[in-house]
């Protein structure tokens, strides 16, 4: 009997079951896709085998790629972008570490306080919570951003906005800056070279610059997992929680079971309190395990989907719902000259603007390239607007690029610049995932139904986008751009968050400020879902990763009788040399 078992092995689940195994207590993570534990010979850099949603090698499915893929049910015609297996969604990630707006906590008092969903706001202070931000910076570690020329690019198109150069992490206001993003900085031999013979581990350290972060990281080859480039969890919590008692005193390594789907979770008589889960392997075969704790880290779809299986209580009727997802927008800048948007991580700069969301340059590998530039709501642009109603808004088109233009956007892709609009969006209780009532059950139970109001969103959510993407528009013909296109993105769930959201109110929220279920004691949730709201605008792992190490603490304090840590302790760095050697030792 475990002292706490973890349901899933995402962005969340990896950071509770490190830090309560580096405190010694015995923690079991249940994670129902595969661990890639040889990326090396596992992966490939080829788009479509990596990243498409029904055989790539990531996306929600079983780890043996014959099989179909877990089916979700769309009431609207939208898509999903997540990934099942060690590391979740953050294989795919590109490190983006930006800390979320103050104006999304409690207790803000500044002059845009009025510009927040401040009927969803997060129930505690952000000067409470900014200690927990610093402990994951230093354990991923997170760090400014290397330089190229896109990165340079888009700075002269910021300087013309007239907002601030930021060289803080807290954000005060409208400002550009450096992305703080979780990828090893390029040393030795990274990003100064592009023979693949001297961009090999210890000669290359850190970010190569290959510009495929879409399709995990293999960078540098021969690096010990815990030092390849981007911090992925897999990269960095999961080495150090199956480590833990080789680098913390008193620490005790986890345990990890893979292809380990969860069905239900167990409960005292009359649903008082969690006892454990019941999970089904490969094989068809359930099994049960007990723990004094369970915390779901499943993600925004498989937790209400496991709570609703499990008949958990749903007194308030708010479990599934609120669902965020940063309603994102794409604009693209052609140049006449070298921009460099294939080499280097996919996102080192932005702009944020308080209130409102963010701006950040992204940039992809050819066929994703060219998927991002025709996945539009709008019609063909220049042709039919599909009744979309949205405005050029600086750009000079908007919509689907087709023909001969799109040939010509994509004739070069190191002749593009591109943003992505992110917005502070609201927590609408109409955004939610359900069981379907017309897809019949898969292996593992009934389906989750997605909802997502995407093309009635509020009027601020609305707002913020069109507000960005004008912005954006103007960015990119200041850098210098010949030609502007605005996509008018169709709904791309990519940042989901809140469908389990804690809240100050308990008519409005799931969990209580600890990340504990407020109808069941012993039961937690630590993953996007718990996040209150959309966080401002920022990108939302480093935030789920402090909320997650928060709740950790807070399950040590109460269930175990521990002390807390992040203030009195000083955080180890995953890539910290004790870390390194038991990595190399045990395989890892």
């Amino acid at each position: 009997m475990p002292d706490v078992v973890v349901v899933g092995a995402g962005g969340g689940g990896p950071v509770v079951a490190k830090e309560l195994a580096a405190r010694g207590l015995d923690v079991l993570v249940l994670e129902a896709g595969a661990r890639h534990l040889r990326p090396e010979q596992e992966w490939t850099r080829l788009e479509d085998d990596t990243n498409n949603p029904i055989t790539g090698l990531l996306r929600v499915g079983p780890s043996r790629r014959e099989e179909a893929p877990w089916l979700r049910d769309f009431p609207q015609n939208s898509f999903v972008w997540q990934i099942a297996g060690v590391g979740g969604t953050t294989l795919h990630y590109f490190g983006n570490c930006p800390r979320p707006a103050p104006g999304a906590f409690s207790g803000y008092d500044g002059p845009d306080r009025d510009n927040y969903d401040t009927a969803h706001l997060f129930p505690f202070t952000y000067a409470e919570f900014r200690p927990y931000l610093e402990w994951c910076e230093e354990t991923l570690p997170v760090r400014t951003a290397a330089m190229g020329t896109k990165e340079a690019l888009f700075f002269r198109g910021a300087e013309a906005l007239g907002v601030a150069h930021q060289t803080w992490k807290d954000l005060r206001g409208p400002s550009y800056r450096a992305q703080e993003n979780a990828i090893l900085q390029p040393e030795g031999t990274a990003g100064r070279t592009s023979d693949p013979l001297r961009l090999r581990y210890p000669e290359a350290q850190g970010c190569t610059f290959c510009g495929h972060c879409f399709q995990g990281c293999l960078e540098p080859r021969h690096a010990p997992r815990n030092l390849k480039a981007r911090r992925s969890t897999d990269n960095s919590y999961v080495p150090m929680m199956l480590t833990a008692d080789a680098w913390s005193p008193g620490g005790r390594a986890a345990k990890l079971l893979t292809d380990a789907y969860v069905v239900r979770v167990l409960t005292e008589p009359g649903g008082a309190a969690a006892r454990g889960v019941v999970y089904r392997t490969a094989d068809g075969a359930l099994h049960t395990v007990e723990a004094k704790v369970v915390v779901l880290a499943g993600g925004c779809v498989e937790n209400p989907r496991l709570w609703f299986t499990s008949g958990l209580p749903n007194p308030n009727g708010w479990v599934g719902r609120g669902l965020t997802e940063h309603h994102l927008d794409w604009v693209f800048g052609v140049f006449d000259d070298y921009t460099g948007a294939s080499k280097g991580a996919g996102s080192s700069a932005r702009c944020d603007f308080p209130g409102y969301g963010g701006v950040e340059n992204v940039c992809l590998p050819p066929a994703l390239q060219s998927f991002a530039m025709t996945f539009s709501d709008s019609g063909m642009a220049g042709f039919y607007d599909n009744g979309s109603g949205v405005g050029p808004q600086g750009a000079d088109t908007v919509g689907r690029l087709v023909g001969a233009e799109l040939k010509s956007a994509l004739a070069d892709v190191d002749n593009l610049l591109t943003a992505l609009v992110v917005t502070d969006d609201d927590v609408e209780p109409a955004n939610r995932v359900t069981l379907s009532p017309t897809l019949p059950p898969d292996p593992h139970g009934p389906v989750p139904r997605i909802e997502v109001r995407h093309r009635g969103r509020t009027a601020r959510t609305r707002r913020n986008r069109d507000y960005l993407a004008a912005r954006a528009a103007e960015l990119l013909r200041a850098a210098g751009a010949r030609r502007v296109h605005r996509m008018d993105w169709a709904p791309l769930l990519l940042h989901m968050q809140s469908s389990m959201r804690m809240g100050a109110d308990p008519a409005t929220s799931v969990l209580d400020a600890d990340g504990r279920s407020r109808w069941g004691d012993r039961l937690y949730i630590a993953d996007n879902s718990a996040l209150a709201n959309s966080v401002g605008g920022a990108n939302p792992t480093l935030s789920t990763q402090a909320l997650a190490t928060r709740t950790a603490e807070k399950i040590f304090q109460r269930h175990f009788g521990g002390d807390p840590w992040v203030h009195t302790e000083a955080p180890v760095s995953s890539i910290d040399d004790r870390v390194t050697r038991a990595v190399i030792e045990r395989g890892l």
